[in-house]
């Protein structure tokens, strides 16, 4: 997997902790070992610029995800398909404010982020009530299972 991380927010970020992540979550969605993710941590000036032109809502938000080549999970035994993933962009200032009201470290919830803003990416979404008990069963055994095996 080539996951480039980069931060523009001004935050101290454990780069190499959310490319682990990001190496995790992709092989245990089966997606091909040449798949290539950015992850960027960018301002909430930024952020809110890229809400607003893309998603046509005002202010911040904490995650955002540009998928590239509409990447699928794979199936154990089948062959994936190479691609670009695509882009996911975190908001360390509103993840921050999010961790507090819900009782945890920035680190936790930025984390939680961006397990969803790869499954975003795979297609996985949370308009519908079904979808969301779905993505978000998914985003938490992903995620526990990740810090489990830290």
């Amino acid at each position: 997997m080539s996951t480039e991380v980069a931060n523009e927010s001004g935050y101290e970020v454990a780069e190499e902790e959310f490319a682990a992540l990001a190496r995790y979550v992709l092989e245990q969605m089966h997606v091909h070992p040449q798949a290539e993710l950015s992850i960027l941590f960018v301002t909430s000036d930024v952020m809110t610029e890229l809400h607003v032109k893309w998603m046509d809502e005002p202010g911040p938000t904490d995650v955002l995800s540009f998928p590239m080549d509409e990447l699928r999970p794979g199936q154990p035994g089948e062959q994936p398909v190479e691609g670009m993933l695509g882009d996911i962009v975190l908001c360390p200032e509103v993840a921050a404010a999010q961790a507090k009201a819900a009782g945890h470290s920035t680190a936790e919830e930025l984390l939680l982020l961006t397990t969803h803003g790869i499954l975003h990416l795979l297609g996985y979404d949370h308009a519908e009530p079904e979808e969301e008990k779905e993505m978000f069963a998914l985003q938490r055994r992903l995620l526990l299972t990740f810090l489990a095996e830290r």
